[in-house]
């Protein structure tokens, strides 16, 4: 935290191999004791967003009403289970992201649209407050062409209202969803085992469109 890394992504070429096995990871949510790994109950769909340090972002998903299960990781790079180590060199292309399994008939993806444009600044490139460097990148990874759609016209509607309030132009990387890479046991939750922990994640103050909560 608080340390000046590279901006830049890596191309294949240069980025770290990694290797063939999975990192250990634990095995249920340290909330709800469900299990972090595995089949989603049918009916149940999955998101996965990168907003800055995940310990901050998987809380503020975690506590949402209709959420099944998160857990954080690691996507849209190169490495090959890459450990927090290797992330956090800039030499992986990864993202600090969260995964997110919740029942669409209790909270729909717009909600969770909501939260992310809300909770984060997506006008600030390669980085998120303090923390700098290709991981705090601002992501919306979608499991479907019609979140990849919801996702890109809500992407215009609340830049419209970033440069009604002085703000710049959003970043944020819209993309159908990588391979994920479930993190270390002690990132998964980790401001529920450490409640005074670092969390800099912080919104612009700007709310969102309504339309984005139906």
């Amino acid at each position: 935290m608080f340390f000046k890394r590279p901006t830049e992504i890596p191309t294949a070429s240069q980025a770290l191999k990694g290797r063939a096995d999975e990192i250990p990871t634990a095995e249920t949510h340290f909330l709800s004791g469900r299990p972090l790994k595995g089949n989603i109950h049918e009916g149940f769909e999955t998101a996965m967003f990168g907003m800055g340090c995940f310990w901050g972002v998987e809380q503020k998903f975690w506590q949402l009403e209709g959420v099944w299960v998160t857990a954080v990781g690691y996507a849209a790079g190169t490495t090959l289970n890459a450990t927090y180590q290797e992330v956090c060199t800039g030499k992986t292309g990864h993202n600090e992201v969260v995964l997110v399994h919740y029942d669409p008939k209790i909270i729909g993806y717009g909600n969770l649209l909501h939260v992310f444009w809300e909770n984060h600044d997506p006008t600030q490139g390669m980085r998120q407050g303090n923390d700098q460097g290709t991981q705090y990148r601002s992501g919306i990874y979608t499991y479907s062409d019609v979140h990849n759609a919801q996702a890109k016209k809500s992407k215009v509607d609340f830049q419209a209202r970033l440069l009604e309030k002085g703000f710049g132009t959003i970043t944020t990387e819209i993309l159908p969803a990588p391979k994920f890479f479930y993190a270390e046991d002690y990132h998964q939750q980790y401001l529920a085992k450490n409640p005074s922990g670092y969390c800099g994640l912080s919104g612009t103050g700007v709310s969102c469109p309504i339309g984005l909560k139906a």
